[in-house]
């Protein structure tokens, strides 16, 4: 899965109607993801720094509820965005996903346990296994 890193509101022009998850890395207005939700009719989800999360408007949270868009926490750790716009999540992560699936692990169960094993927050792992089905 690719993920979308924008860093400035100066970025969103050259944003696709085809994206699936963005990550914000910096403070978002409600206008900011309002902007975001018209653009890219696809998107699935937006990932922002957990101190990001706290400050987003209750508005704002029900709004993307009703478009179905998932608010996850999270970094993308050692990301550089001048070398590459996107971040990958590792096919390695959906073939751990898939073989603890198959020991039988609930997926709440394996949502703690690759949380534990990456650096990724469990938001998101959750949001990847239900993307993964």
């Amino acid at each position: 899965m690719r993920i979308r890193v924008i860093s400035s509101t100066d970025e969103f022009e050259s944003l696709k109607q085809t994206e699936n998850i963005i990550h914000l890395a910096f403070r978002p207005s409600n206008t900011d993801i309002f902007s975001i939700v018209t653009k890219c009719p696809q998107l699935k989800a937006i990932q922002i720094p957990p101190s990001y999360k706290k400050t987003i408007s209750k508005t704002t949270i029900t709004f993307l509820e009703m478009q179905g868009i998932k608010l996850l926490e999270g970094d993308v750790w050692g990301h550089r965005k001048d070398l590459n716009e996107y971040s990958e999540v590792s096919p390695n992560i959906y073939d751990r996903i898939n073989e603890l699936r198959q020991k039988g692990m609930s997926d709440s169960d394996i949502a703690e346990k690759m949380s534990r094993e990456t650096r990724l927050n469990s938001d998101f792992v959750s949001f990847l296994l239900t993307y993964n089905n």
